[in-house]
């Protein structure tokens, strides 16, 4: 079955060492909005550095560590990232392990860096269970659009708290995106209505998807865990291409984010096996699942990114 691969998992946590085991005591100093400097924020991922924008306005700077198309589970962090995070006022983080042995290095550098695990703040018991990277809960939160929305609190809050002059505007954009999270949310489930109950089976490249299915009623499976460092052996591919055949299932879908020669073999099984032909979505409609798009692209906002989402699987499904 799946196991973490420990090496990568060790190496990670040795780059990021020494990444972060040098340079100041302590972070830099916000002299405040009023002096015309803005605040220096740094994102792991995609959907927190827009989260950060949309929250923050014209009195923040965002610069993200891990672009479009950029798997977090398997992220090595770079000399750049140090420069970058060592030049923050603010790390804004997803936490629950998503950044792997990052999150150890964030943890562990309190007083030194401004770092807040904006997933943190959700109750356990709306978290699923998961064994990621010496954690155990299922990081991906933001597929769940109410369960991200409570993610908005803890960024305002860290931005009010280091710029209490913007307080205003920090509350009145953190309102107006919760209301554009309300919208989304009734979006989404306007649209997964479409598809019929029996066809509510979402497979993908890897399990990313626990929360959309939970939330909106889908049977969720990935051929890959939870994380990417994790395994797949022949035993893996076998039960999902039963899966898919037994179930007679119309469509699978690839991640933007991981690669699709699994999902590729999984198909080609069920088809000599089962005799039954799958349909592998991906390209333009690939799942966006540990990354938005380019910025200048209509899934590079979080809102984009989840419309899209739905797009496809309702097209695919529905059918």
């Amino acid at each position: 079955m799946r196991t973490l691969r420990n090496a990568f998992g060790t190496a990670v946590l040795v780059a990021c060492a020494a990444l972060l085991g040098c340079g100041s005591n302590k972070p830099p100093e916000f002299k405040g909005g009023e002096n015309g400097e803005k605040v220096r924020v740094v994102a792991t991922t995609t959907m927190i550095a827009d989260m950060a924008k949309r929250v923050g306005g014209d009195r923040v700077t965002v610069e993200t560590l891990m672009g479009p198309g950029i798997d977090p589970h398997r992220y090595q962090p770079t000399n750049e990232d140090r420069k970058k995070i060592e030049g923050a006022h603010l790390v804004f983080y997803n936490g629950l392990h998503l950044e792997g042995k990052m999150t150890d290095i964030f943890e562990k550098s309190k007083g030194r860096i401004r770092a807040v695990a904006v997933a943190e703040v959700i109750d356990k018991k709306d978290l699923l269970e998961a064994d990621i990277d010496g954690g155990s809960h299922d990081p991906h939160v933001w597929f769940n659009v109410t369960l991200w929305a409570k993610c908005v609190a803890p960024v305002r809050d860290a931005l009010v708290a280091l710029d209490p002059a913007g307080k205003d505007t920090y509350e009145k954009n953190a309102a107006a995106y919760l209301a554009e999270l309300d919208a989304l949310e009734k979006h989404v489930r306007a649209e997964l209505a479409k598809v019929p109950a029996g066809k509510r089976k979402l497979v993908t490249s890897h399990d990313a998807f626990g929360y959309f299915g939970k939330a909106y009623g889908f049977e969720v499976k990935g051929l890959q865990g939870v994380s990417t460092a994790s395994e797949t052996s022949t035993k893996d591919r076998k039960e999902l291409a039963k899966f898919l055949g037994e179930h007679q299932i119309p469509a699978v879908f690839t991640e933007t984010s991981v690669p699709d020669e699994g999902l590729k073999a999984v198909l080609d099984t069920c088809q000599s096996d089962y005799k039954h032909k799958v349909a592998l979505i991906g390209g333009d409609e690939a799942l966006f699942s540990d990354a938005l798009d380019a910025p200048d692209k209509p899934a590079g906002t979080y809102a984009g990114m989840i419309r899209h989402n739905v797009k496809v699987i309702v097209d695919a499904l529905s059918k």
